[in-house]
């Protein structure tokens, strides 16, 4: 064996080697089996042909009876072979060609996918099909379900194999259920007789392989029989057959059995006609024979039978009549005395079913509900046995559910005890138990006792009937707050959350001490369960109401407290978090005197200098205000409480600066949410007169220094929130003065700004006169030089024209002609922060023009499309709508769409030809329009478009290219691909066209541009029609777009047996016109993906390389060594592959360390020199224009630590003899020590001098323990003289 990479010798001169960089190149002199495939394509073949005309006609055959699979659905039932054949039948190999795939009756789509199934059972199926369809296309049918049925019958007498029988059976199974019910009815003696003896014949043979199929196929028989047909014996007869397999020894069978009587019972035709019976007449006998099979099998260890008789009975119970589900729950119940785990598995599950199932009175009447839940009693598990106590709490939810539902009051009355026992289980250790006891116990209240509360009414312990079963059931909950319960006193908490939720309305009068135990619970030291204890206080608070929870537990908070510890306080959070639908006089006649009484203390505090205890108090008031929006959420008492209230509102909202906020949230809260009655909100309005002026006086006034503006905004909302419900004469009133302010010369700029927003507030809530002495107060305005001022008389006329009915909209009909003159008047005076509400303001006229005043849209288009190119947002967005409604009105004005269209493009034609930002605004509107009145655009005119915006690509300016692009990427989305292709040329020779700075600065939008047309186009014709310095692009662009559809596929592989709506082969932008235009940033994370995606996948090829460990020395690897896929490795061997570890020395090529001695280490090249002094001299040139550079400051500092520090001597001393250290041992601190003073020195950079006795194990020796005493005297000693010393010297020198 040669070495390993080296060849034998002579082999290398036989070797045609590739130029270097010429590898991947393929071999232009041997290409003999390129030129063989390339001739199979694009020629005839030189020799002979083995493909003949026979061949061909067999291929035709081959594949016409070859199956067309599509996307069918799974069949129900497959057909499982129990003996698997390697031959074929008689029958099948003369068929097995012809009848099955152009069979068209969709009842057998399903065994299309047996056709290339191994199986014989498979194949056998397929075989039957195809001759019984042969058959009846012989004798001319129509290949339908009843003549299938009528031929499968015949096949099955005649047939006589056991895996034939089983065919039959199984296509007789799809077929049935499709078969007329009139044809099944009158062949049913016919047809049951048939199956019957093939029932006998199978259950006396062994094999059994057809008897599944021929059972199903009895009970859809049965299924499809009239009740007429039940009160026959044959009928019955057929049904105990099927009946008595459903406790057979194989699985398959049993099932099948046992899915057929319950089918029949069930769903029989007959159950849901109009005269439908209560219960099949077959569930008598069905509850009989699972009685006497499972008291047969009653006392056997096995008890198999009875557990498939029990599986049996879950499905059937809820369908029996009343005597025999008592019949039947009273054998459950004997089953469960055996204590058998399964058995009573299988029955809790049976009467688990039951209740689910909720039955009508016939079927389970609430005395045996009641019964049932009473015996269920006496089977409670152990707390240890985890899964049947799970079961148990199970059945038992659903039995009182049912019961409930059926009858209240009995059902009721059952609850205390259940809620007795669950309550027990909350002591489990075993926390599945405990979750399943509370859900259990929530479930009830959700559903039982909540919906039949208002119906109960109060809840006393005193009262009788319903009322003390609620009050038990609480008792029993509440004792969970014992101590003993204290591990599951977070489950506690949610039931009683719950409780109060469901109850506290009405049962408030039993809750009220369990309201004190809370209390008392949360003040106890390292409460965990505080969050859990809030929320239920705090649906004691949302239910009873906080004046009934205050009763129960007082605040115990009167500004009269010897201490702060205020145990109480927790509870304000809770009422402001929780309180609604409660007494707005309450808050009237509890709350403001405290929070009175608290602030006066809070004043008192501060004047006598207790600050801490000042701010307690204050921030208690505050806590006791912010209840206040709470209160006003939908409160019952507004008609009555709130002039009580309203002096102390208004008083608070302009002497209190820290209840602003708060108080107009709750007018604000007050209005939307509690003014539903008609009384409510009329006193409420009442007071508008009132509080109106203060909120105008306090918007008014300017904020002060350093203060938020959210109490200006929180005015200025509340004031509109006000005027909803104002009267519109005093409305009319405000806006008088409001304008006589405007006017006032000696009003400041800032509260003429703010009136104006006041009258913008105001505007939309007068009648038409008043609107009319406005507009002619703020029409100066519109032309005014202030800016603010501008923009505010807009937003007051933008107001006015926005009202769609009323005195706004009756204003704006009568003053349009003046309108529109001011508009027109005012354009060359608007600002540029006014043109967002003026354009607002065009919208709403444009809106209500006619075709006489398309003048006046005409003098307004230029405008508008310069304004898309505006600083603000809004100004933009208002300018693109404004295209789209004044387009809109043209389409009104007519006579024909593409007409008025075509007379509106007219108008922004120009600004094609204008000024640069003409140009660009003119095309951004063209590009909006075309995408906006896309379908209503003639082509000819698109066309015309697009001609004209490819000839501006040419343009040198950024702005006008971005436009024209953004143009066409709409075009290309809109246009129809037909008219698109005319002017493929065009566009990409005047893309192809760009300058290299164009082609550069717009790369994104170009790539994504060119991604579309590849799409639409294809590949090879962009690329055609496009420069060479465009292809690379081009070809990134297909790769990425294969990648892209590789990973779509796979991933609707994945999808599709979830989702049956396919997805777009591609997905495409949005349809709003903002989608398409965006900016390109999303292709920039492509591109930014693309690029880390190359790194992972260089990265991943790394990973996936392998390497071979040659062997030691010049020894070869033997590939034929056990051990040799050790020395397969995924990490490179040998040196060089991981970080190089700095040694302190350099390494030359070869490898061999470079060690200096001393003085060449010390020396340096010029070089070096050279570039530390150019940094130098940089460093201190930044120094001298005050930048300091860090790096040059480290150097410097790190220079001057190395100064003070002595070099240590070359030679250390060490070992015995001469050879011992002879010199001074380091003294720790040594070189903080002065050199001409006492004491030590403080040194620049260091740390300041310590002095410390280092850690040495020698002086754990206890001969040596006054020595180290000794030392740590001395150090004392030295320091307190020291410090003496300073001290004196101190002194000395503070002398005069």
């Amino acid at each position: 064996m040669g070495r390993s990479g080296k060849l034998p010798s002579g082999v290398s001169a036989k070797l045609k080697r590739w130029k270097k960089g010429h590898s991947s190149d393929s071999n232009p002199v041997i290409c003999r089996h390129r030129q063989a495939a390339r001739s199979r394509f694009f020629s005839r073949p030189s020799g002979k042909s083995d493909l003949t005309v026979d061949a061909v006609k067999l291929h035709n055959e081959l594949q016409s009876g070859s199956l067309r699979l599509g996307k069918s659905e799974a069949p129900e039932t497959a057909m499982e072979e129990e003996e698997v054949t390697p031959a074929f039948t008689e029958k099948s190999s003369g068929t097995f060609l012809s009848g099955l795939s152009d069979c068209t009756n969709v009842t057998f789509s399903k065994v299309q996918r047996f056709w290339e199934s191994n199986s014989a059972a498979h194949k056998e199926i397929c075989a039957v099909l195809a001759a019984v369809t042969e058959v009846i296309r012989s004798q001319g049918g129509k290949e339908s379900e009843t003549e299938y049925f009528a031929a499968l019958m015949t096949t099955m007498e005649a047939v006589e194999s056991a895996e034939s029988l089983a065919a039959v059976a199984y296509l007789l199974n799809l077929v049935l259920k499709r078969v007329p019910s009139p044809v099944l009815i009158k062949k049913f003696s016919d047809t049951s007789k048939a199956f019957m003896d093939i029932m006998s014949a199978q259950a006396i043979s062994g094999s059994t392989s057809a008897l599944r199929w021929v059972l199903s196929c009895l009970a859809t028989l049965l299924r499809k029989q009239s009740l007429e047909a039940w009160s026959f014996p044959v009928t019955m007869q057929v049904y105990h057959g099927l009946l008595s397999f459903t406790v057979h020894t194989k699985p398959k069978i049993r099932k099948a059995a046992q899915h057929g009587v319950c089918s029949i019972l069930k769903g029989s035709e007959f159950m849901f006609g109009e005269k439908a019976p209560a219960h099949h007449p077959a569930a008598i006998s069905a509850a009989k024979f699972c009685i006497q099979e499972i008291e047969k099998s009653g006392g056997s260890k096995e008890a198999t039978t009875m557990l498939h008789m029990l599986t049996l009975l879950k499905d059937l119970l809820p369908c029996f009549p009343e005597g025999l589900v008592k019949s039947c729950s009273e054998t459950l119940l004997r089953v469960m005395t055996l204590n058998h785990v399964l058995v009573t598995a299988c029955a809790m599950q049976a009467f688990h079913s039951l209740f689910h199932a909720k039955p009508s009175v016939r079927t389970l009447p609430a005395e045996l509900n009641a019964q049932i839940i009473t015996a269920l009693y006496d089977y409670v598990p152990s707390e240890n046995d985890l899964q049947p106590l799970l079961a148990w709490l199970k059945v038992m939810e659903k039995a009182h559910i049912n019961l409930v539902r059926l009858h209240r009051d009995l059902g009721l009355g059952h609850l205390p005890r259940f809620f007795g026992t669950a309550t027990t289980c909350l002591l489990s250790p075993h926390l599945p138990v405990v979750t399943a006891a509370t859900q259990c116990l929530q479930e009830i209240l959700k559903g039982c006792v909540a919906p039949h509360m208002a119906d109960i009414g109060s809840v006393t312990s005193s009262a009788s009937g319903p009322s003390q079963y609620i009050a038990k059931m609480f008792r029993a909950v509440e004792e969970g707050l014992t101590y003993r319960f204290h591990a599951a006193w977070s489950s506690v908490l949610q039931l009683l959350c719950v409780f109060f939720e469901a109850c506290g309305r009405q049962a408030h009068p039993v809750m009220k001490k369990c309201l004190q135990s809370l209390c008392d619970l949360r003040l106890s030291p390292h409460f965990p369960h505080t969050a859990a204890l809030d929320r239920a206080v705090g649906a004691a608070v949302a239910s009873m109401g906080p004046e009934v929870v205050l009763e129960a537990v007082p605040l115990e908070i009167d500004g009269s407290e010897e201490t702060l510890d205020l145990p109480r306080s927790w509870l304000l959070p809770v009422i402001r978090d929780h309180v609604q639908e409660t007494r707005l006089g309450f808050f009237t006649a509890y709350f403001l005197p405290l929070a009175t009484t608290l602030k006066r203390k809070a004043m008192d505090l501060a004047q006598a200098g207790s600050t801490v205890e000042s701010k307690i108090y204050d921030t208690l008031q505050w806590q006791i205000w912010t209840l206040l929006p709470g209160f006003c959420t939908r409160p019952t008492d507004v008609a009555a409480a709130f002039k009580g209230l309203a002096r102390t509102l208004g008083t608070a909202i302009s002497e209190r600066p820290d209840l602003r906020v708060t108080v107009c949230q709750a007018l604000r809260t007050l209005i939307t949410k509690g003014c539903e009655a008609e009384a409510d909100r009329a006193e409420v309005s009442r007071f508008a007169k009132n509080f109106l002026p203060i909120l105008f006086n306090l918007y008014g006034q300017p904020a002060a220094a350093g203060d938020t503006p959210a109490p200006r905004r929180a005015v200025l909302e509340t004031i509109k929130t006000y005027l909803t419900i104002t009267e519109p004469q005093l409305v009319n009133g405000f806006l008088e003065k409001a304008s006589e302010k405007v006017l006032d010369p000696s009003s400041s700029d800032f509260t003429r700004l703010s009136v104006l927003d006041l009258v913008v507030a105001l505007a939309p809530h007068a009648d038409e006169a008043a609107i009319s002495k406005l507009y002619s107060t703020i029409r100066p305005y519109l032309e005014s030089k202030a800016h603010g001022i501008q923009k505010k008389a807009y937003r007051v006329l933008e107001e006015v024209c926005a009202s769609p009915q009323g005195p706004g909209a009756r204003f704006v009909q009568s003053h349009l002609d003046d309108l529109k003159k001011t508009l027109l008047d005012s354009l060359r005076s608007t600002s540029s922060p006014a043109k967002r509400p003026r354009l607002k303001c065009l919208i709403h006229i444009v809106k209500k023009l006619s075709a006489e005043h398309e003048e006046f849209i005409s003098a307004l288009v230029p405008e508008v499309i310069l304004c898309t190119k505006e600083v603000s947002v809004g100004a933009r967005k208002n300018a693109f709508a404004l295209l789209v409604e004044m387009g809109h009105a043209f389409l009104r004005f007519g006579p024909n769409q593409e007409e008025a269209l075509q007379r509106y493009l007219v108008l922004i034609y120009p600004g094609l030809v204008g000024a640069v930002t003409m140009v660009s605004c003119s095309i951004l509107a063209l590009t909006h329009l075309l995408f906006e009145f896309k379908g209503l655009m003639g082509t000819s005119t698109v066309e015309q478009l697009l001609e004209n915006v490819c000839l501006l690509l040419a343009s040198r300016t950024r702005d006008v290219v971005k436009s024209a692009l953004g143009f066409i990427k709409v075009a290309v989305v809109v246009m129809d691909v037909v008219h698109l292709a005319k002017h493929v040329q065009l566009v990409m020779g005047a893309i192809g066209k760009l300058s290299d700075d164009m082609r550069r600065h717009f790369r994104i939008k170009l790539r994504n541009l060119f991604t579309k047309f590849i799409r639409k186009f294809g590949f090879e014709l962009v690329k055609k029609l496009l420069p060479e310095e465009y292809h690379k692009v081009l070809v990134n662009i297909r790769k990425a777009e294969s990648r892209a559809k590789k990973q779509r596929a796979l991933h609707q592989a994945a999808m599709e047996e979830e989702e049956e709506k396919e997805e777009e082969p591609v997905q495409g932008k949005g349809d709003s016109i903002e989608e398409i235009l965006a900016d390109s940033e999303d292709e920039e994370d492509e591109e930014e993906e693309r690029s880390r995606g190359k790194e992972q996948r260089r990265l991943a090829r790394q990973r996936s390389r392998a390497w071979l460990k040659e062997g030691g020395g010049d020894e070869p690897l033997n590939f034929l060594d056990p051990k040799v896929s050790q020395r397969v490795l995924a990490t490179q061997p040998g040196p060089g592959r991981g970080k190089k570890k700095d040694h302190g020395f350099k390494v030359s090529a070869d490898g061999r360390l470079i060690i200096r001695e001393e003085e060449d280490a010390n020396t340096k090249t010029e070089e070096e020199e050279g570039a530390k002094g150019e940094d130098e001299e940089m460093a201190d040139l930044m120094e001298d224009v005050g930048v300091k550079s860090q790096k040059h400051q480290k150097l410097k500092q790190k220079e001057a630590d190395d100064e003070e520090l002595e070099m240590p001597p070359q030679y250390q001393a060490g070992g015995s003899g001469i050879h011992r250290p002879v010199a001074k041992k380091t003294i720790p601190g040594a070189e903080y020590k002065a050199k001409k003073a006492k004491g030590d020195v403080k040194k620049k950079g260091r740390l300041d001098p310590y002095a410390y006795i280092p850690l040495n194990r020698t002086k754990l020796n206890r001969r040596k323990k006054m020595k180290l005493q000794g030392q740590f005297k001395g150090l004392v000693r030295a320091a307190q003289r020291g410090s003496h010393v300073g001290h004196r010297l101190r002194r000395k020198d503070r002398r005069p």
